[in-house]
């Protein structure tokens, strides 16, 4: 199952979340003409993409910012960009917009720092923006925990869209990336599952000043978890239209 949307609409243009989509889409597009030169990508790769074996020797530190605007395929910056664009917004429009793209540089540099301490010795390139999204993400769980989500179910033929609190589809989430970092072989290259986990955790931790601040657990009661906004409505059904056999 994947997130296709929530029901939580933003108070305000979420423009940082809209630019850090954009560098993203932009730097995947400019190293397009590179994508297919092994040795060019090789060398890109150690000089911006995090290597853990780099920091544990006291080099390489930038990649832990660099390696966040660097995706290894379509489909990895599509489903990244996808939960960006699905969580962001409404973590934007709690922290500032300012304060939003500090609290999304250090949940990613965290979530480096959790995969360094995870496979130290590795030197598998590591890239992705999904330590910081996954920072935005428990966020999200921590101030909206009953807010609706839209996820896509598949199952082997069922394909069907329905509709969740956010803290299942999260902790969920997570729940796959803690098992996933238990049964993953070192250095073999694959999901970093630790970095998500760890953006996850930081992600909870760095948005606690906000959450106490707007009251902690009264804010749960006050809004019941819910989005501050009204939901939004969706026109057309949450479900896949069956297509009959002939």
């Amino acid at each position: 199952m994947f997130p296709i949307r929530d029901h939580n609409p933003s108070g305000r243009v979420p423009y940082v979340t809209y630019a850090l989509i954009a560098a993203n889409i932009g730097i995947f597009l400019s190293l397009l003409p590179i994508s297919g030169d092994e040795n060019a990508m090789a060398q890109f790769y150690y000089d911006w993409a995090l290597l853990p074996r780099r920091i544990m020797e006291a080099d390489g530190y930038t990649a832990l910012l660099t390696s966040q605007f660097l995706h290894g395929g379509f489909m990895h910056i599509a489903g990244n960009m996808l939960f960006l664009w699905i969580f962001g917004d409404n973590v934007e429009d709690e922290m500032g917009h300012l304060p939003f793209l500090a609290f999304y540089l250090a949940t990613g540099t965290l979530s480096g720092l959790a995969h360094v301490v995870a496979d130290p010795n590795s030197l598998v390139p590591t890239v992705g923006a999904s330590g910081a999204i996954a920072g935005v993400m428990g966020s999200y769980l921590l101030l909206f925990p009953k807010a609706k989500v839209d996820i896509l179910l598949i199952f082997i033929i069922i394909f069907r869209i329905i509709s969740i609190p956010s803290w299942i589809m999260l902790m969920v989430w997570f729940g796959m990336q803690f098992i996933g970092g238990i049964g993953a072989t070192p250095d073999t290259g694959g999901v970093a599952y630790w970095a998500h986990a760890g953006g996850f955790v930081a992600g909870i931790i760095l948005t606690l000043p906000l959450w106490l601040r707007r009251g902690g657990p009264d804010f749960w009661r006050a809004t019941h978890g819910q989005p501050p906004h009204p939901e939004a409505k969706y026109a057309v059904p949450s479900s896949i239209p069956k297509v009959k056999r002939k």
